[in-house]
């Protein structure tokens, strides 16, 4: 008899037991074939989430190490117009309110391509990008962004603080979930953050991804799957103090904390930690039971997204996608889609472009292929930004072609955006 060793909790240590859901064996969400390694062997991995009945954060194992997946991205922020609208206005709300100057330094932590903090430069406020892939932060330097290429944690958090490169504001968008060391990482804050600084951070919101049915964006490069009541608990672990809390309607739902060392008083606790907090309990996120019941859920999306598929295939309709991200591929393997149902996809993304997405081998062409072929249909898979797509693809209105989601459930729209009701 073959003994399963559980897997422990990344955060308090505890044995994880309780099944958040299973999207089986997957590849690597970023980690696209060339056209010649279409006939060799592709690794996947089990993408199976748990939830630790101690402190609530439901998290994947680390098969693969972080310096595998990020040392050389596949992800560019800034191929996302709607994207680069949210890092502007959050730098010109957070200057203000912190009254940021040319003496102040804002550092990011996994800055991309320099996306956030090229906002910052052109203000005249100094910058450190603080970023694992070189391929991105080569991008980011040439955006005047200085960068640093190195992941974070205490030993660059030490190194920082011997150059006396201590933030004002530290920012970490969609960050923490890609963190396997979650204590590391958050002590390393705490280390490098001046007496008087701040932290934000922005990341999905469990809560959001449980309503919405969002299992697409649980992939092997998000570790962690964090609701508040979760968050809260590993930040304080740490003596930093999660002050004010803001919802976003990023990435299908996300939250943004605003943090402070737990001896800086100078920051009061707003009133809506509190109401955060009661709204999630009132949920039942400190109940097992709320977990439990997302498996099935997410099995009936895919029964109605197959379903739907092999309707509109038996009335010979063409479909395509827009979009070659993490979420998709996780779409896209779980549903077993695969090039009898998507012909191909495309993104403006110039490094995904002559690829193939993992797994699936789906082909990866340039947006300007939807001209050319003409499709009925166009699977939206970066779904949080259909809007974005769809006004950038309205010439599909030439042909009558239509868009349509998968998540949180199947929505068709016309050729202008506006939603199709199908009885």
């Amino acid at each position: 008899m073959v003994e399963i060793i559980s897997a422990k909790c990344r955060f308090c240590g505890n044995s994880l037991k309780h099944t958040f859901v299973d999207l089986g064996m997957q590849p690597l969400c970023e980690s696209y074939v060339g056209p010649n390694q279409l006939n060799q062997m592709e690794p996947f991995f089990p993408l199976h989430t748990y939830v630790c009945d101690n402190c609530f954060l439901v998290q994947l194992e680390e098969y693969v190490a972080p310096k595998e997946i990020f040392s050389e991205y596949a992800y560019f922020s800034s191929y996302s117009d709607a994207w680069l609208q949210h890092a502007e206005n959050y730098v010109e709300m957070i200057t203000k309110k912190l009254g940021l100057t040319t003496n102040s330094l804002v550092m990011e932590v996994a800055s991309n391509d320099g996306y956030l903090l090229q906002y910052f430069v052109q203000k005249g406020i100094p910058v450190l990008g603080v970023e694992p892939a070189a391929n991105c932060a080569e991008v980011a330097v040439t955006k005047g962004v200085k960068t640093i290429v190195k992941f974070f944690g205490l030993e660059t958090a030490h190194e920082l603080i011997q150059e006396q490169k201590c933030p004002d504001l530290l920012i970490g968008n969609n960050v923490l979930a890609q963190v396997p060391n979650l204590n590391e990482f958050v002590e390393s804050i705490k280390i490098v953050l001046k007496p008087n600084g701040i932290v934000t951070m922005e990341f999905p919101h469990l809560m959001r991804l449980i309503d919405g049915h969002q299992f697409d964006t649980i992939y092997h490069e998000h570790f962690s799957y964090f609701s508040f009541i979760s968050v809260e608990k590993i930040f304080a672990a740490h003596d930093l103090t999660i002050y004010d809390v803001e919802e976003l309607p990023t990435h299908g739902g996300s939250l943004r904390i605003y943090v402070r060392h737990l001896e800086d008083e100078s920051k009061p606790v707003t009133d809506s930690i509190t109401r955060m907090r009661e709204l999630e309990v009132s949920k039942g996120f400190a109940d097992l039971k709320k977990y439990f019941s997302f498996a099935e859920s997410v099995r009936e999306t895919k029964r109605n997204f197959l379903s739907f598929l092999i309707n509109l295939k038996r009335q010979g309709k063409t479909i395509v996608g827009y979009g070659a991200p993490g979420k998709g591929n996780t779409l896209l393997n779980y549903c077993g889609i695969r090039t009898d149902f998507l012909d191909y996809t495309v993104d403006r993304n110039p490094y995904k472009q002559g690829k193939f997405l993992p797994g699936t081998h789906i082909p990866v062409l340039h947006p300007d292929k939807i001209k050319k072929t003409r499709p009925d249909y166009v699977l939206i898979l970066p779904w949080n930004i259909k809007k974005e797509i769809m006004k950038q693809l309205s010439y599909i209105n030439d042909w009558g072609g239509k868009f349509f989601v998968p998540i949180p459930e199947i929505k068709q729209y016309d050729a202008h955006g506006k939603e199709i009701n199908e009885d």
